[in-house]
């Protein structure tokens, strides 16, 4: 039993599958999605993008494959990524045959929108003949004519039931390394929906608020509703959709699941929101801070307290500590314990020089 069981998170069981060289579900940690907004046939552009997104902390990453041009340009494009590639299709069957046969690691189809069973045949032939997943991305904005008949309107149960729908096209082709989401821009929808689906199948879960909107409200929005999932143990990789740079995606996602103790990446920083006892310019320090730390991906706590009434406290607990003091002379904390007074003028210097030499002894223990 952990020492802290209120922190303990007990995750859904689902299987195993694999995402090029990434393995989703079965236990394995949670993986962190982005999606290109380059034009896939500017492969310079997507190129560079998919890096800038890998190197921020993504372990996927999704290409819109909208024509055949697109979808060809992946072959060149995943020659020189590191990063599996999820082909996005959603109409034409020969898009996805096509990702499939350029080296695409996953496919995002909606089965019920490519056509008859002969041509989702094609389809899953393509992806196992090239060791190809598929995610089955079901969205309240675009459910299949019959089922919003059925139900009205999108709600969870007709979510679900799309999802179930396609799963079994799927499973009639034997064909079962997928994985599945039920995505919708109403966080109250899109949580129950994955809650509902969570007790249908064992499938690995992609979890998402779509359409979520600009940085701030959708960072909001994706971390009310994947964080509410994710405490009850439900889903097994996530995207944060937001109309921003898709490195600001991962960003979030990273510290949301770094919040849950889910994976730990980076520097973690714990800091007060400043008053008028602070020693230092606390939203300023940190600000520089972040900025500095950046490079850094071993995961490391660092406390940065204005004053001493949460200071020490805060400190005991991590890797490196500040807490301010009077007339510029600021504590600095190592493993919890204190070490030396330190001018603010040499302050963050001080602790990025601190903090990259513990990072440095962790990497070198393992």
């Amino acid at each position: 039993m952990s020492i802290r069981p209120f922190r303990d998170i007990k995750r859904r069981e689902t299987r195993e599958i694999n995402v090029g060289k990434v393995k989703v579900g079965g236990g394995n940690p949670i993986t962190v999605q982005s999606m290109t907004n380059t034009l896939t046939t500017d492969v310079k552009s997507t190129i560079n993008q998919i890096n800038e997104i890998s190197y921020e902390g993504a372990d996927i990453v999704r290409v819109s494959c909208p024509d055949e041009q697109s979808s060809k340009a992946l072959k060149e494009i995943i020659k020189h990524v590191d990063i599996p590639i999820v082909a996005d299709i959603h109409f034409h069957y020969k898009r996805a045959i096509e990702a499939a046969e350029s080296g695409a690691s996953c496919l995002r189809i909606n089965p019920g929108n490519i056509g008859n069973k002969d041509k989702i045949k094609e389809v899953v032939k393509a992806a196992m003949d090239n060791n190809c997943s598929i995610r089955v991305g079901v969205n309240a904005g675009s459910l299949e004519k019959d089922i919003l008949e059925k139900y009205k309107e999108p709600c969870p149960e007709a979510l679900v039931e799309s999802a179930i729908r396609n799963i079994n096209i799927l499973e009639d082709e034997n064909f079962q390394n997928l994985k599945v989401s039920v995505k919708s821009s109403d966080v109250f929808l899109s949580i129950q929906a994955y809650r509902q689906l969570s007790k249908s199948t064992d499938y690995p879960l992609h979890l998402g608020i779509t359409e979520a909107g600009g940085f701030m409200p959708g960072s909001v929005k994706s971390s009310i509703g994947l964080g509410t999932l994710l405490l009850e143990g439900i889903g097994d990789t996530i995207r944060i959709s937001l109309s921003d740079n898709p490195v600001e995606e991962v960003k979030i996602g990273n510290e949301i699941l770094k919040s849950l103790n889910l994976r730990q990446r980076g520097v973690k920083i714990i800091s007060c929101p400043s008053c008028a006892r602070q020693g230092f310019e606390v939203i300023e320090t940190v600000k520089i801070l972040e900025k500095k730390l950046s490079h850094i991906k071993t995961p490391i706590t660092l406390s940065v307290i204005g004053c001493v009434v949460n200071g020490p406290g805060e400190a005991a607990h991590t890797d490196v500590g500040i807490t301010g003091g009077k007339k510029g002379n600021n504590m600095l904390y190592l493993s919890g314990v204190q070490s030396e007074k330190v001018f603010t003028s040499d302050m963050i210097d001080k602790v990025v020089s601190e903090v990259e030499k513990k990072a440095s002894e962790l990497e070198n223990s393992k």
